[in-house]
């Protein structure tokens, strides 16, 4: 699917042809022709735009320049808190970029994207857009991991420890993907006069630069608190379980006792007290002290 769009005062509006951005959805077959024959885009970059675990790079080929970055993919309740990344691609030529997604997205949304400057300005923007993208994750991320702490501080099942080992997965995803479009932004920085950045957009590549840091390291530590605290969350729901056998343990033998009692007088041979008018009072009475003993004891041991 194609969308196409012009720079018109600083802002990006859609166009039906001739456009300046054109965007390509999950190219076809004859999409992917076109872009191969009449921009003379590389099949393995192209492809590499589509595939999720591609490393971020840039090409300098002779009529463009060549982009693959990292981004978070879109996130719905059938992943089963396992965020995953994946790949686009951007392509800037003199007098337009076109950018490849593997799926749609509102990819122009935002206040990033009120005062475009340029091609140029418009593919860092782009990159600036998925670091935010990543620390909006995060953000999901810990949120997730605060309620399954909750949880598992009174679980006696694996399900809840199974997610959270799911989003330290995600978590390992993410720190590639960072770290691979940091290599990518250094690249730019040190490339910026080939590419034809100004004063501006060389400052604008500063602040990405940072953003991108703060982003990896805190995605380390999230990564850290939940790798370090594993064991402890196991160990914590093994805990349960065992509380619970213990009182289950309790329970049983505290019923056994007075069960022991009652099943002394019901043997079929002669016992005390079976020709006593008040036998059953009696037995059930010695029951009722049994239970009684059993949970002194038991309130002595502080079982």
């Amino acid at each position: 699917m194609l969308k196409q769009y012009n720079i018109l005062d600083g802002k990006l509006v859609e166009n039906q042809r001739d456009g300046q951005v054109l965007v390509y959805v999950n190219p076809d077959e004859n999409e992917r022709r076109f872009l191969l024959e009449n921009y003379k885009l590389d099949e393995h970059t192209l492809n590499s735009s589509l595939d999720p675990d591609e490393l971020s790079r840039m090409e300098f080929e002779p009529e463009h320049l060549a982009l693959i970055y990292k981004r978070p993919k879109n996130y719905s309740s059938a992943d089963q808190f396992l965020f995953r990344v994946t790949s686009s691609g951007l392509f800037l030529f003199k007098d337009r970029l076109i950018l490849v997604l593997s799926e749609e997205i509102p990819i122009f949304e935002g206040k990033y994207f009120t005062r475009i400057n340029s091609l140029q300005n418009l593919m860092l923007k782009l990159i600036y857009r998925s670091i935010f993208h990543f620390l909006e994750h995060l953000r999901i991320i810990n949120s997730i991991s605060d309620s399954l702490e909750q949880k598992i501080s009174t679980s006696m099942e694996n399900r809840y420890l199974l997610n959270l080992f799911i989003l330290e997965k995600s978590l390992v995803y993410y720190l590639n993907a960072i770290n691979s479009n940091s290599m990518l932004i250094e690249k730019l920085k040190y490339n910026s006069i080939k590419i034809g950045f100004s004063a501006d957009e060389m400052e604008f590549l500063d602040d990405i630069i940072i953003e991108n840091n703060q982003c990896y390291k805190q995605a380390e530590i999230y990564s850290n608190i939940l790798a370090g605290m594993m064991d402890a969350r196991a160990s914590i729901v093994s805990n349960n379980l065992n509380v619970l056998m213990k009182t289950l343990n309790i329970i049983t033998i505290g019923i056994m006792v007075p069960t022991l009692v009652v099943s002394a007088f019901s043997m079929n041979v002669k016992i005390p007290v079976q020709n006593h008018p008040d036998a059953f009072w009696i037995i059930m009475g010695f029951a009722t002290v049994s239970v009684g003993l059993f949970y002194a004891l038991w309130r002595y041991k502080k079982w």
